[in-house]
């Protein structure tokens, strides 16, 4: 296989198409949690997804049927359902955990997928290089998105109904998920 060279701008392009959907997701985290948390949850979720689409998305396409992934859709509707209270019990690390969680339901497929050709050809090099590049793309999309989140519009809406936005978004997430990894269409071929 020829090596592919660094190619930022496809790096970028990329980036973004994956995780466009995440970025709505993120005002909410933003909002809730401190950014250092969200920061951590996402940055692990993106480096996590970017070393399996390097080392093992190429087995997994062999191995394991694109619907299976689907089932990732019920971490968001769970999240979304929780109770409130619960959540005032956990540790300090629930934020960095639902934030990774998050990401990884909504962002898997799409990041397996899209990144595996990209990442396919390249040396280990050129990949440390990409990861590098990748996760400082991720910490700067977090200040923006903080900072979005900070203008007063945006701010009074999240401040007023954030709670039950946040709870539709990820139900919607969920089914989503549900419906783009073919999972609702292989359980109806089964009937």
């Amino acid at each position: 296989m020829e090596e592919t060279k660094m190619n930022y701008w496809l790096l970028l392009v990329t980036f973004v198409a994956v995780n466009l959907d995440f970025f709505i997701i993120m005002l909410f985290l933003l909002h809730r949690y401190r950014t250092m948390d969200v920061m951590v949850g996402y940055l692990a979720g993106v480096l996590i997804l970017m070393i399996l689409s390097f080392t093992i998305g190429k087995a997994l396409a062999l191995f394991l049927p694109e619907w299976l992934i689907g089932l990732l859709g019920f971490l968001p509707i769970y999240m979304a359902l929780h109770d409130k209270d619960e959540a005032a019990q956990q540790t300090d690390r629930a934020p960095i955990l639902a934030t990774l969680t998050t990401y990884l339901a909504v962002c898997t497929g799409c990041n397996l997928s899209i990144f595996l050709p990209v990442l396919t050809g390249m040396t280990i090099n050129y990949f440390i290089m990409a990861l590098l590049f990748i996760g400082v793309l991720a910490v700067v999309v977090v200040w923006l998105i903080k900072a979005i989140g900070e203008l007063p519009v945006v701010k009074k809406a999240l401040t007023r109904c954030g709670d039950t936005l946040m709870k539709v978004i990820y139900v919607g997430v969920g089914l989503y998920v549900f419906y783009d990894s073919g999972l609702i269409t292989h359980l109806l071929s089964l009937v």
